[in-house]
């Protein structure tokens, strides 16, 4: 099998540009999944992320992740568990609305960082999307507009540690999923590896790389470029050693965006009319059929949309 895509992303202001472009269009086409470095984020400051993330989870989650696992009898596990998953989490809300502020437990500096990175990673999930449209012969921007709802995208982070399990063969970090939404960056530890995607029947390690981000696309991507480019699935596996951290912030639609195939890569499909195509919806619609159905296969995901589209058609403004 190849090796895992890693993509050098100061190789795009050459003359390696072309080829660098030609890996990004692999790796969406094939993996749903690439690594990126010299990305843009400076690395002194994804140092100060990591060490604050990993002094707020021991000052103020670990005590209550070890309350969590006794009050639910997770100790010596005999039998595997498939309702819930071994990480202690919390999420952040940057657009359209930032709860960064009203967040518990949170120092000054974390708070100040953590909005700082999102700044960064938002300016580097549209440059991203641009990369996207470059490859898939769209226009530029036409990603980011077809994220944008009333007021604009949808953008969050959920702040994650894996800690240490005695029993991994009986519960998983995170349980297998597609991810719902657009464009997903991850500051993953560069120590502790869990992270694996799905390709070819066979479950891959997505490897710690220090200072890279790790970028996978999720199921609106899928949908609006009508299968070209895929979500896949990925999950965590908990482990005996080692606490691992994981900073993973979604760049999706708004609530209100209507989600539908590109016209202008449909077109490029007219010929093969036997090429099925993607359901339209609001994205909200989706995320709310995904709660439930989130460690479940995608496709009836897509398939209950489309059902919903003939009884209840859209209107585009």
């Amino acid at each position: 099998m190849a090796s895992f895509p890693v993509i050098n992303m100061q190789k795009l202001n050459g003359e390696e540009r072309a080829a660098t472009m030609d890996q990004i269009r692999d790796a969406c086409e094939n993996w749903g999944f690439f690594e990126i470095l010299n990305h843009g984020i400076p690395l002194d400051f994804m140092d100060t992320v990591e060490r604050l993330t990993k002094e707020h989870y021991k000052k103020c989650m670990e005590q209550r992740f070890k309350e969590l696992v006794t009050s639910k009898a997770l100790e010596g596990l005999q039998a595997e568990v498939t309702d819930m998953d071994w990480e202690s989490t919390f999420h952040l809300r940057h657009l359209p609305q930032s709860n960064i502020a009203q967040v518990p437990d949170l120092s000054d500096e974390y708070r100040k960082v953590m909005k700082e990175f999102a700044l960064k990673l938002e300016k580097l999930a549209e440059e991203l999307l641009d990369l996207l449209c470059e490859n898939l012969g769209l226009e530029k921007g036409y990603l980011k507009k077809a994220f944008y709802g009333a007021k604009g995208p949808t953008f969050g982070t959920k702040v994650a540690n894996y800690p240490p399990c005695p029993t991994p063969d009986k519960i998983k970090g995170l349980r297998a999923h597609t991810d719902a939404g657009g464009i997903i960056l991850l500051l993953q530890d560069a120590q502790v590896s869990g992270l694996q995607l799905l390709k070819d029947g066979e479950w891959v390690d997505v490897p710690p790389l220090r200072h890279s981000i790790v970028i996978n696309l999720g199921d609106q991507l899928e949908v609006i470029t009508n299968g070209k480019y895929k979500s896949v699935e990925h999950r965590v596996l908990a482990q005996t050693d080692g606490a691992r951290m994981s900073i993973a912030s979604f760049y999706n639609p708004g609530s209100d965006a209507v989600i539908y195939p590109a016209p202008a890569l449909l077109e490029k499909e007219a010929e093969d009319e036997k090429k099925n195509v993607y359901p339209k919806f609001v994205f909200e619609d989706y995320m709310q059929l995904y709660a439930g159905l989130k460690f479940q296969a995608k496709e009836p995901r897509f398939e209950a949309m489309k059902a919903r589209e003939t009884t209840a058609p859209i209107a585009t403004a």
